[in-house]
């Protein structure tokens, strides 16, 4: 109980402040316990990132799935392209844990497997749907890793409020994209408006 108090107050935190910005202290107050306590759950700030990182996914998970029931699997797909972009409110708090993480995970190799796992369980996510959605495509692994490098390079950029691509371009790239790799030329030609 007091452990996933500690990691809501964490991620509100570093979303707002950065992990380098962060006190133990405030991540404490905030979660109404004392700083031994955070201390004793969290040898590092990393090992807080990493966790604060695998609870958020896990929070995220609990809404991806109940959100993505619709059978219809293109609509599905819709919605789980919808879910990973960086849309103001709990998927942009997210995103900026995500950003946190890879920068993170370049000068601390102990952050990496936690990069991977992510990302191994959002290409499974993808993947299931893709193949569940019976496209005839021959290799579904591959077309969600290609989604999730879009979503990622592109949602980056909507994130940092770049001009050039606006949430609403960035949903329509990836979708272009995706619906493409299925087969679905008219479906990419005619591009993607939720």
């Amino acid at each position: 109980m007091s452990r996933e108090r500690i990691l809501d107050a964490a991620i509100e935190r570093i979303a707002r402040d950065g992990i380098d910005g962060v006190r133990i202290a405030r991540i404490a107050m905030d979660a109404g316990v004392s700083t031994a306590l955070v201390h004793y759950h969290f040898a590092t700030r990393e090992a807080l990132l990493a966790e604060a990182l695998e609870h958020s996914f896990e929070r995220a998970g609990d809404t991806r799935t109940a959100d993505t029931d619709d059978p219809e699997s293109l609509q599905r797909l819709r919605d789980m392209v919808e879910q990973c972009l960086p849309l103001p409110g709990e998927q942009e708090k997210d995103w900026v844990l995500w950003v946190e993480l890879w920068l993170r995970a370049v000068r601390h190799p102990e952050l990496r497997p936690t990069a991977a796992k992510l990302y191994a369980r959002m290409k499974a996510w993808f993947k299931t749907a893709i193949e569940e959605g019976e496209f005839g495509v021959s290799d579904a692994g591959a077309i969600a890793d290609r989604t999730l490098a879009l979503i990622d390079g592109l949602g980056l950029r909507a994130l940092l409020g770049d001009p050039e691509m606006p949430l609403e371009r960035a949903r329509a790239e990836v979708w272009h994209a995706l619906a493409g790799d299925l087969g679905l030329r008219d479906e990419a030609a005619s591009g993607y408006v939720h």
